[in-house]
């Protein structure tokens, strides 16, 4: 097979959740560690973070890549899911795993794919694992694709455990209160291996330090040692002070990762950062001031409150549940813009009522769909916005929603896409 019919051939034959929702999640370990079985656990051959969470865990995936890049460390990263080239998923110092190998570890694993019917996020983190391994990482960061506990990821041993956030996101799976997902995030905490907390609650609190109790895992929670006391944004660039309460000391991080919402995962980074120095990785101060202004460069992410255009300002944001939109709507605030134009689509099993309450009635909607079987027709979603007070008209694709807002749109206006990650990943201009 050619590097097309093999990404055909992984499409077609295993379950995404990705397009079709609850139906392709696995709710158990067994397929991946037998997966790993047969590639001779590739998972125990390299050293590994682990990084969970409702919001951030991919911000903060990557901002740790790329400082520890930055550092001298070949770093494998693996996240999830792909906005355009499904080779996203798993790079190495930035750089996206080459077609052959795709070819090569489908070949090989096809008689297992046959036997046990995994689904597609099972085969990826098992290909991530054997790509790491043949590349030699010194480190990779791992970030959970769903939940924890019974994530795939869920089989490797790491050096730290990190959790960004707890927010309501895919309840049907992972429980319908904050302490249960909780519960289910915490379950990456290991035995004896330090986990880091970036947000805590009065509700989420109890639940990690309970399961950390019963692992014996040091438990940190960020916020005790760190916290952002000022930050502005200016020419997409986001300067944040941040004080080091251990030192009493304040240090200024300029950021290519402009979102306000990166305040809070800056926090999470640099306490993982000040874990790993305990454990003895050698990462100087430099390193961090370095990595932290050009991650997107180093590894590659998109999606973060990403401009792709001028004249208008076309920015494009991944936020897809409540807490992602609170925080956007929190970054309008601070951005100068004549008119608001937003484009908006989401899938069907996110909390759509109440995102779309998050929205101001005063912009120009654009209501449009992912091309996934999981998507949320654009036009019940338009129906949905009316009740809300949302006004605006339907399209059958991202990029006739954009051509629109670009039509009516003035070069001082404002056009934000976001609601779905797929949808984004279809923007022509990315």
């Amino acid at each position: 097979m050619n590097y097309e019919n093999t990404l055909k051939y992984l499409y077609e034959q295993l379950p995404m959740f990705s397009r079709v929702g609850v139906s392709a999640y696995k709710k158990d370990l067994v397929n991946t560690k037998q997966l790993c079985a047969v590639l001779d656990n590739p998972q125990t051959k390299f050293k590994s973070i682990h990084i969970a969470g409702t919001n951030g865990k991919g911000s903060v995936s990557h901002m740790l890549a790329a400082v520890l890049q930055t550092a001298g460390y070949k770093t494998g990263l693996y996240t999830s899911p792909h906005l355009k080239d499904f080779r996203e998923r798993i790079k190495v110092n930035g750089k996206m795993c080459n077609e052959d190998f795709i070819i090569d570890f489908t070949e090989k694993i096809k008689p297992q794919i046959e036997l046990l019917e995994p689904s597609f996020f099972e085969i990826t983190v098992a290909m991530a694992f054997e790509y790491f391994v043949k590349q030699k990482v010194d480190v990779a960061l791992i970030e959970t694709g769903l939940g924890g506990r019974l994530d795939s990821t869920n089989i490797i041993l790491p050096e730290l455990s990190v959790i960004t956030n707890i927010g309501y996101d895919h309840m049907n799976i992972l429980g319908d209160t904050l302490e249960k997902i909780a519960y289910e995030k915490a379950g990456i905490i290991k035995q004896n291996i330090p986990a880091v907390i970036g947000e805590i609650s009065t509700e989420t609190k109890p639940v990690f330090t309970q399961y950390a109790k019963e692992k014996q895992a040091p438990l940190i929670f960020a916020q005790e040692n760190f916290y952002v006391q000022d930050f502005s944004y200016m020419h997409h660039q986001l300067k944040t002070e941040v004080v080091d309460k251990r030192k009493n000391e304040h240090h200024i991080y300029y950021m290519d990762l402009p979102g306000v919402y990166q305040t809070k995962n800056i926090i999470t980074v640099l306490e993982t950062i000040h874990q790993l120095q305990l454990k003895g990785w050698k990462i100087k101060p430099a390193d961090v001031n370095t990595a932290l202004k050009k991650v997107k460069h180093l590894t590659g992410l998109h999606g973060r409150w990403e401009k792709i255009k001028d004249d208008p300002t076309v920015i494009i944001d991944v936020a897809h549940n409540v807490d992602g939109i609170k925080q956007l709507m929190q970054q309008l605030e601070i951005v100068t813009f004549n008119q608001l134009h937003l484009i908006i689509g989401f899938v069907k099993d996110k909390d759509v009522i109440n995102m779309l309450r998050l929205f101001p009635k005063t912009a120009n909607y654009y209501f449009t769909k992912a091309q996934i079987p999981r998507a949320l027709n654009e036009n019940d979603l338009m129906k949905l916005a009316l009740i809300n007070g949302l006004n605006g008209k339907s399209f059958s694709n991202v990029n006739m929603a954009l051509q629109e807002a670009l039509t009516h749109a003035i070069k001082d206006d404002l056009i934000l896409i976001c609601g779905s990650v797929f949808m984004v990943g279809e923007v022509g201009y990315l």
